[in-house]
């Protein structure tokens, strides 16, 4: 599937292929605190399909295992764009938020479950308002 998506201010732009069978739900606390909510929805993407637009900021996030991560954001807006390898990226994990045709991007899986907020599926059932 051909995505495409850009930060909020749109001065970072990129297109992709992408496979929709892959979209991932982290509830790691990680993904929560640099997120800034309850969890993350991301899109793996092989990095000979991802074409990038602007120069993103990048911050190197050492997990608790040692592994070492680039998440990628606009350094103007604050947009998080994706999370790769710092030194070869194969793959990219792109942030749902970010990508146009996000609607059509269900889940197809939760990771780190054990962290995630006890509400978090019972949403469906709170008063909405609607509106973009």
């Amino acid at each position: 599937m051909k995505i495409h998506g850009q930060c909020h201010c749109g001065s970072i732009s990129f297109t992709a292929e992408a496979d929709p069978s892959k979209v991932v739900v982290c509830h790691c606390t990680d993904c929560q605190t640099m997120s800034g909510a309850p969890y993350r929805a991301v899109l793996p993407v092989p990095a000979q399909d991802f074409t990038l637009t602007g120069t993103p900021k990048v911050y190197i996030k050492t997990a608790q295992s040692g592994n070492r991560r680039a998440q990628a954001f606009c350094g103007e807006c604050g947009t998080p764009l994706y999370a790769t390898s710092p030194d070869a990226p194969a793959v990219y994990g792109v942030r749902l938020g970010c990508v146009a045709e996000r609607s059509q991007l269900e889940p197809v899986k939760q990771i780190w479950t054990a962290s995630a907020m006890p509400w978090v599926h019972d949403l469906e059932n709170l008063p909405g308002t609607p509106g973009q």
